[in-house]
């Protein structure tokens, strides 16, 4: 008993388990139930976004419409050159980017040739992602003529998109 006073002690020292410091020198009383409400609520919590989060981290990844143009180092300049293209940044592994993937599919099918939909794996070409400094994914990057317009991060909706590439024709 010596003993685990002395670690408790210890850690109280350390600013830690600051609870079981109060059941060890309060003479073990129970805590209250608003307590226990509380630390029930916090696991159920805590439990419902692991396995959520597990959950879409098997989504399965969207099939690409035919619309989408997949870029690498040998053809980006060329696709990007002429017209409006919006070019979205992502990886295989990133899960706002697989909720990305079924909105710029409808977006491919509802801008009819207005603008150019286009992908870049910043695994495979980092020398890409690298030229346009893009730090975080998905990173969107609207195009006109070559040069760089805008550029969003983050999942954006459908319609936000369709808004952003009317504004520049």
């Amino acid at each position: 008993m010596r003993f685990i006073k002395k670690i408790f002690i210890s850690l109280h020292r350390r600013k830690k388990f600051y609870i079981i410091k109060i059941f060890i020198y309060k003479n073990i009383k129970m805590p209250s139930t608003t307590l226990i409400i509380v630390v029930s609520a916090i696991s159920a919590a805590v439990i419902y976004l692991y396995f959520k989060a597990r959950q879409l981290k098997n989504m399965p990844i969207v099939p690409e419409n035919e619309n989408i143009l997949i870029l690498d180092n040998q053809n980006y300049q060329n696709k990007l050159k002429d017209g409006i293209a919006l070019v979205d940044f992502w990886a295989s592994w990133c899960m706002p980017c697989k909720m990305m993937s079924p909105i710029l599919n409808e977006l491919a099918l509802d801008i009819n040739g207005k603008a150019k939909i286009c992908k870049v794996d910043v695994q495979q070409f980092q020398d890409i992602s690298d030229k346009f400094s893009v730090r975080s994914i998905p990173t969107l990057i609207l195009f006109k003529n070559g040069k760089e317009i805008n550029r969003f991060v983050g999942v954006k909706t459908k319609d936000f998109l369709l808004k952003e590439i009317n504004k520049i024709q």
